[in-house]
């Protein structure tokens, strides 16, 4: 086989049916190079040996620690190209994703770091639901996470494998790993790129409770962020309280925002501040129950997950 331009790496955990649509959107790509894609399955129930039948090129590995920074790390030992590529296993490529990453990489005089959008994939956009508007307008803020939080999330990253080499591999599931490496890279004086045409797209959760079982996810990392940096119970604790304020002032700017990234028209968006509601009320309840149990649980709050 010639050697890879660039491996992608996918960690899978019990979703077989979207792994293989996002093999779909990826092997469909135009792109000028051979590339390896390779699958790590994370101790799924429901593993994704079926789903690959249609995809003999893609390599699968298994990784029994939990949490998708382990999965990742694994493909990574495994990878052959010089670019690493990475996105989740429930994502779609838009056209062109995998050329722009790779060309955004290449071209960084310091082999760098880049991280491209992550848009909600609506079914219908004239007609989107409550959860779609919602996770529009508030998820996956990757400008907002690269250009000044200095990270991008993992679902869509790349990197020259030299960088990976020198910032180290991805922590476990204690913490968020995405968060976590973009500290490092920075801190070993890389800086992450947005590239404006790496796209992929996330469907919105199928219902409220699975929302907010991301958000136990998040919350359970922040908390043990939080207690690793030495910060006070009390900040937390102001944190949790400026929750239900935050639904005003987060509310106000979503009916205002301007009708892009599958927003509809805004007589039309105040389902997604009926959720907004939800969540924060929700995010307030589970910041100051960690708070009054004194540990969180991120291991838990992976596995329930799918």
């Amino acid at each position: 086989m010639a050697a890879p331009r660039a491996t992608v790496i996918i960690p899978h955990y019990n979703m077989p049916d979207a792994l293989a649509r996002c093999l779909r959107s990826i092997t469909s790509q135009a792109f000028d190079g051979a590339v390896e894609i390779i699958v790590v399955d994370n101790g799924s129930k429901i593993t994704p040996e079926a789903a690959l039948v249609e995809f003999p090129q893609v390599r699968l590995l298994s990784e029994k620690t939990p949490g998708p920074g382990p999965a990742r790390n694994t493909g990574v030992r495994a990878a052959r190209a010089p670019v690493l590529v990475f996105i989740d296993a429930d994502c779609r490529a838009e056209q062109g994703w995998l050329n722009a990453a790779v060309n955004a990489v290449e071209s960084r005089e310091n082999r760098g770091v880049v991280g491209g959008d992550v848009c909600i994939d609506i079914d219908d956009t004239s007609n989107p639901t409550a959860l779609e508007v919602y996770e529009a307008f508030f998820a996956y803020r990757q400008r907002l996470y690269i250009e000044q939080h200095g990270y991008s999330g993992t679902g869509n990253l790349a990197m020259h494998r030299d960088v990976h080499e020198k910032v180290g591999p991805f922590v476990g599931i204690s913490y968020a790993e995405d968060v976590d490496w973009g500290r490092r890279a920075t801190a070993a004086g890389y800086r992450v790129s947005f590239v404006d045409n790496m796209v992929v797209y996330h469907p919105a959760r199928p219902d409220l409770a699975s929302l907010l079982v991301k958000w136990q996810r998040h919350i359970a990392h922040f908390y043990e962020g939080h207690i690793a940096e030495g910060r006070p119970r009390w900040q937390w604790l102001l944190r949790a309280l400026m929750m239900p304020p935050s639904i005003l002032v987060d509310g106000t700017r979503l009916l205002l925002a301007r009708q892009e990234r599958g927003l509809p028209a805004p007589a039309r968006r105040w389902g997604g501040v009926q959720v907004l509601a939800s969540v924060r009320m929700m995010r307030m309840r589970e910041m100051l129950r960690i708070l009054l149990a004194g540990r969180s649980d991120a291991r838990a709050a992976w596995q329930d997950q799918s």
